[in-house]
């Protein structure tokens, strides 16, 4: 069947494609996990029948032809299915529907981005995350954007175009919440490749940045994509901080109903690279996280053993030595931030005390480019929280990990972000079956402090596997057995569940439509 189609379950029509089939509802039904349609008057997941998605198609595209009594009907329709999916929502388990989306230029063009937001109420979504920062862009009009990126809308005549404030308004005339989705840490090739912002990025101990290492990029919004455009900053660069302050404080002024901060983490190697092991695997070299690190010395022997271990990567019985005769007036040992000596430490063989410093040193090199990783996401939320926007971090449940002898390259310390953000784990497990995506959940919930928000999100398509994962109402209803205290979740991502229109969208300046 094609989009449109449809299929009857005593007395309701459920559109087919991309959509919960007939079979799993039936069985949902018998289950008792979703009402009686007669007695819930609401379809499974808040779906809107295909009867009214092809009255709201006709009034909208006759709205479009300055008919004011199709606008008027159109503006009918759209609230009427505002209050349809409020309801809806309010009586399901599932209170938010949340689903990730990246808007194009080609969306300016009239009646564009009304169909998305349309499409979106459709499936039975009441939450919208909005793509505003990514690949070095960001989705502000270029009359109005004096941030250190260029505007996502470039076309001639679009300069005072401001699509985020208009999603933001249109989407909740629609019963929408409207998020703000921005990478972090991911700047983009076009920041990274600016002579001003060289000593912004994040470099390693062989002197590579992110875009010379070999690593893996994040699940892109076109399945089974890379993307190329990935720079990662040093968390500890001034520069690097002012300019993502700037950018979210304009962001912030559109007044979201929130903001999603992703990418609060390090790049991850391919292979053996995918764990740091050796302080060299560290993104620490960059001048301001190196200057900070050595701040981080309580005495002068802790400062000169921090700069022998970062240039070299070790510490010898040498350069204990060399230490103590450097800085004889000094009795303690070499000291920094965290560090408990050991008992009697000094009156240790030397060899034993190169042993235990350099043991010391390595796991704090890991602790201090985790602590970069956590500032810069507290310091990056405060414009919004001014304005008393909620805000949330996007994670991996396992990027925090230790990993054998060494940690998870992303070095992404999740358990110690905020408890007052929104957690939105990635819970992007491929196992073939819902199991390893509910560990990941149950995992998060479990080293979540009380009171925290935890939102899952998904990975995959409605009704049917991709890339070995299961169906999206699979993943869900595992979830709900599992963590019943789970009422929030979200589906990277439109493109995935509307490739068609997703394509179009992107690439209608090609095909001549403006």
């Amino acid at each position: 069947m094609g989009f449109g189609q449809s299929v009857k379950i005593k007395g309701y029509r459920y559109l087919y494609r991309g959509f919960v089939s007939a079979i799993v509802a039936t069985n949902l039904i018998s289950q008792g996990v979703w009402s009686h349609p007669a007695q819930a008057a609401f379809l499974p997941y808040c779906q809107q029948t295909a009867e009214g998605i092809a009255r709201k198609d006709t009034a909208r595209k006759a709205a479009l032809k300055n008919d004011k009594g199709a606008q008027k009907r159109y503006q009918t329709l759209v609230a009427e299915q505002a209050t349809q999916l409020r309801n809806c929502r309010n009586q399901n388990w599932l209170k938010t529907q949340a689903i990730w989306i990246r808007l194009y230029p080609c969306d300016v063009q009239p009646g564009a981005l009304e169909e998305v937001l349309d499409r979106v109420v459709d499936r039975g979504y009441n939450q919208i995350n909005i793509e505003v920062f990514y690949n070095g862009q960001v989705l502000l009009p270029q009359a109005d954007n004096q941030t250190a990126w260029g505007s996502v809308v470039k076309l001639p005549g679009s300069e005072n175009i401001d699509l985020l404030a208009q999603a933001i308004q249109k989407g909740r005339a629609r019963g929408l919440s409207v998020y703000a989705w921005m990478f972090s840490m991911n700047f983009g090739y076009s920041y990274a490749i600016r002579p001003d912002r060289e000593a912004a990025l994040a470099k390693n101990g062989q002197g590579q940045t992110s875009l010379t290492v070999n690593s893996i990029a994040g699940l892109s919004t076109d399945l089974g994509l890379f993307n190329p455009n990935e720079a990662f900053i040093d968390p500890y660069s001034l520069q690097a901080r002012q300019d993502y302050a700037q950018l979210v404080e304009a962001v912030a002024k559109r007044r979201p109903d929130g903001m999603l901060f992703d990418y609060i983490r390090y790049p991850r190697g391919r292979g053996s690279a995918s764990i740091a092991s050796k302080v060299q695997d560290l993104w620490i070299y960059g001048d301001a996280a190196q200057q900070a690190m050595l701040r981080r010395a309580l005495n002068d022997k802790g400062r000169e053993l921090i700069k022998r271990f970062i240039k070299r990567g070790f510490v010898s019985s040498a350069d204990v030595v060399a230490i103590d005769k450097l800085y004889p007036q000094q009795p303690d040992p070499p000291m920094w931030q965290g560090r408990t000596p050991a008992l009697n430490e000094n009156r240790a063989p030397i060899a034993r005390r190169a042993a235990i410093l350099q043991a010391d040193l390595w796991r704090f090199s890991v602790a201090h480019a985790m602590q970069g990783v956590v500032d810069f996401l507290t310091e990056a939320v405060v414009p919004a929280q001014r304005l008393g926007i909620p805000t949330g971090a996007v994670f991996f449940p396992e990027g925090n990990q230790n990993v054998g002898q060494g940690f998870d390259s992303r070095l992404q310390p999740w358990d110690r972000f905020p408890a007052s953000l929104e957690w939105n784990p990635m819970a992007y497990g491929v196992c073939g079956n819902a199991a390893c995506i509910v560990n990941q959940v149950r995992r998060v919930v479990g080293q979540a402090p009380s009171g925290t928000q935890v939102k899952p999100v998904l990975a995959g398509i409605w009704q049917q596997s991709i890339s070995n994962r299961p169906p999206l109402e699979v993943q869900m209803e595992a979830i709900r057995q599992a963590n019943p205290q789970v009422s929030s979740i979200s589906h990277f991502a439109y493109s995935w569940q509307e490739p068609l229109s997703d394509r179009s969208r992107k690439f209608c300046q090609a095909r001549g439509q403006f």
